[in-house]
């Protein structure tokens, strides 16, 4: 028996171990108007799609019971929301007595869905450039495979913004379930006017209300479900005077930029990115997109919220400058990056270029195919789909 092997053994009887409390707390009814959140695993905060269904049944003032599974239970949520510690008791008794799960992400191996239960999936990503799953090759590992197989046999509905995104479910996602063709909750900020939250986000940072506002939010890098989590390489920063200057050129007015790190990325980089008066680090507020609304521009390397940022017709260029380190790691990108609208830029010098020859008119009759072509929909009201869907199915 070789190391993996070892591991995957001790993983499974682990689970199977910790799945002991979802059995015993089986003595306790499901209660149909009961909903359980969570966000890549409790790591996070009030954010991402989960918030913004919630958001949505909070408006209708339904008679539900709002639980969110958080490791810190120091963040802000909206009071009306039982706000729980993800310890695994407490997530197996939420989850074991909930009509409705919604996740956008993984759930543990240990975990364990009743009859009558509704799991929905909705997925930190749609249109995306990173191959996950079956699609990463060589690089997606067994103990991946098993984690990713649990939770998609538990999966009852999947959301989609897309026919491009249905299509990768079968190796994307290990899912060959229903999917809702709803659009990405968290999208709806991003398509609604938007004048108001630009007014309140630059009062918010001390900013002009003149000044535009270029995100920078690069990707993940390393890590995986395999037995190492650790980042594997270094990030690396654009030179951001350069960068506001060759904005400030082409667009007019001032610029600033907003420094948006995965929750992922360790300390060091903070701290890196964030030497120059010209950024400002939002990368501790929980929710992306409260921001993204706010912003002219985007800038990333492969995060899928390139894509999400796209629907607002703002600019978005990719600085990928270690294009090739990072697809031998992480396997072939689900896109060609050059095919895409996207200007894209493997250096401080190709990004000015790509920014100053910047051409409106080209860029957004390219998004609009690709939008065309992928059959995405985003209409901004993908919460109240999601919404009407959940009501139907706690009164059955």
């Amino acid at each position: 028996m070789n190391e993996e092997q070892r591991y995957i053994r001790k993983r499974i009887w682990k689970a199977r171990f910790q799945s002991i409390p979802f059995y015993l707390f089986r003595i306790f009814p499901v209660q149909k108007k009961k909903i359980v959140f969570c966000c890549i695993e409790g790591t996070t905060g009030y954010t991402c799609n989960p918030k913004y269904i919630a958001e949505e049944l909070l408006r209708r003032k339904t008679d539900t019971q709002l639980v969110w599974l958080a490791d810190d239970v120091s963040k802000i949520f909206p009071k009306e929301i039982h706000v729980v510690q993800n310890t695994l008791w407490n997530r197996a008794y939420h989850l074991s007595t909930a009509r409705i799960w919604i996740d956008n992400s993984r759930k543990q191996l240990e975990v364990r869905k009743r009859r009558g239960q509704i799991y929905i999936q909705t997925w930190h990503a749609k249109l995306g450039f990173k191959p996950t799953c079956l699609d990463r090759g060589a690089s997606f590992s067994r103990i991946a495979y098993l984690v990713s197989r649990h939770d998609s046999d538990m999966i009852d509905y999947v959301l989609s913004n897309s026919k491009w995104y249905d299509d990768t479910l079968p190796t994307g996602m290990i899912y060959e379930g229903p999917v809702l063709r709803t659009g990405s909750p968290r999208c709806d900020i991003l398509v609604r006017d938007r004048t108001e939250r630009k007014a309140q986000i630059r009062d918010q940072y001390g900013l002009s209300g003149d000044v535009k506002i270029l995100m920078y939010a690069p990707t993940f890098r390393g890590g995986s479900q395999g037995t190492d989590r650790t980042i594997t390489a270094e990030q690396r920063f654009p030179d951001y005077r350069r960068l506001v200057h060759a904005l400030e050129q082409r667009f007019g007015g001032r610029w600033h930029v907003f420094l948006r790190l995965h929750p992922q990325l360790i300390v060091r980089n903070l701290d890196k990115g964030t030497e120059d008066e010209s950024v400002t680090d939002v990368s501790r507020v929980d929710d992306l997109y409260e921001i993204l609304a706010g912003c002219d521009a985007f800038l990333t390397d492969y995060s899928s919220a390139a894509f999400d940022a796209a629907v607002m017709r703002i600019p978005v260029f990719l600085y990928a400058d270690d294009y090739a380190d990072y697809e031998g790691e992480r396997g072939k990108l689900l896109w060609d990056l050059r095919e895409l609208p996207f200007p894209l830029a493997e250096n401080d010098r190709e990004l000015e270029q790509r920014i100053k020859q910047f051409d409106e008119e080209t860029y957004l009759d390219r998004l609009e195919r690709l939008f065309c072509e992928t059959e995405m929909v985003e209409d901004g009201r993908a919460a109240e789909h999601v919404a009407d869907l959940m009501e139907k199915m706690m009164r059955i």
